[in-house]
């Protein structure tokens, strides 16, 4: 079964970029920038990777970032994690940043951008691995600061496949941003939000009634809304859900604690993501493996939730029936 899903071509989502930050690049960049770190070793990093919550996380992803200086150090992080993920079998990555994050700490928004899409170019040519770049707004932050960052972007809009909403999801509700998601929609942006993680399942039905979004990142408290749990069976809403990243933040105490079989018993559209691999306990693969071990998962039903992420992700038609093929080549 390892094997089955190391071969198995996985489409991923939901990804932070920052978030695929490990201890030894995280050091390496230390070194080159001249940061200086609060932590004397890639064990003591490590070590740190302990959350109560996805606010102490934050703080955390915030701090591992501060390494990030250069659009060559975006591009180092990007080629990392793609040479990682296509090693276990992914085949596409959908890539959130967080430029306010950056822009705050004085780093402009080309920097990140143009780091990040000389990988994409590269990992596709030398790794036939596809990606998409999603353009996230932290949610704890001014939605006015977080349109003026969207016109910033002007001369990057035909580069970001989406934008998207992400953070602390407490007393930041979707309705804070609606005006950020129209100018995005007006433009021809495509838009996804986080929503349902920590948040109520409120946040979901804001999500889709104001923000007009295609599709929900996490979702996974939508189940104590059975209505609003029929309404996504029914839009086939696709859900990025996040399992090992779950249980890091204590959204669940043990993966066996997910809501990942109930909410493919209700006929939701399911896609498994890695959300932060460094700090969350590993990549696609790990959290294919951890389902399948917890619930007993069939090749079938691993192979179902595969083509569910290439159904729905950012890419050309040619692409999509690419990856298609090769899963069906796989499935029989």
């Amino acid at each position: 079964m390892q094997d089955f899903i190391t071969r198995l071509p996985k489409a991923e989502l939901h990804l932070h970029i920052e978030g695929s930050l490990e201890p030894e690049l995280m050091f390496a960049l230390a070194e080159r920038n001249g940061v200086a770190l609060p932590y004397a070793s890639v064990e003591e990093v490590r070590a740190a990777y302990q959350f109560d919550d996805l606010q102490s996380f934050l703080d955390l992803y915030y701090q591992g970032m501060s390494v990030l200086r250069t659009a060559e150090d975006f591009f180092d992080l990007a080629m990392d994690y793609f040479r990682r993920a296509s090693a276990e079998g992914v085949v596409h990555v959908e890539l959130h940043f967080d430029p306010q994050a950056h822009l705050s700490r004085g780093i402009e928004l080309g920097v990140v951008i143009e780091g990040l899409a000389r990988a994409c170019r590269l990992a596709r040519r030398e790794l036939d691995l596809s990606s998409a770049l999603i353009m996230a707004f932290l949610r704890d932050r001014p939605a006015d600061e977080a349109m003026q960052v969207l016109e910033r972007a002007a001369p990057y809009w035909e580069m970001l496949d989406a934008i998207g909403l992400d953070s602390a999801e407490h007393g930041h509700p979707p309705e804070k941003f609606v005006e950020v998601f129209e100018r995005a929609r007006a433009l021809g942006i495509a838009r996804v939000a986080h929503a349902g993680e920590e948040g109520p399942p409120a946040y979901i039905t804001q999500a889709l009634d104001l923000l007009d979004v295609c599709r929900i990142d996490h979702g996974v408290r939508c189940l104590e809304d059975p209505a609003l749990v029929t309404r996504l069976r029914e839009l086939q809403m696709p859900l990025t859900v996040c399992p090992l990243s779950n249980v890091k933040l204590k959204v669940v105490e043990r993966i066996d604690d997910h809501p990942l079989p109930q909410l493919l018993e209700a006929g939701l559209l399911l896609t498994i993501n890695s959300d932060d691999p460094a700090y969350f306990g590993g990549g696609m693969h790990d959290n294919f493996s951890a389902c399948q071990r917890a619930f007993g998962w069939s090749e079938a039903t691993l192979v179902g939730l595969a083509r569910n992420a290439i159904d729905v992700a950012f890419m050309d038609d040619a692409r999509r029936a690419e990856l298609l093929a090769r899963l069906d080549a796989l499935a029989v």
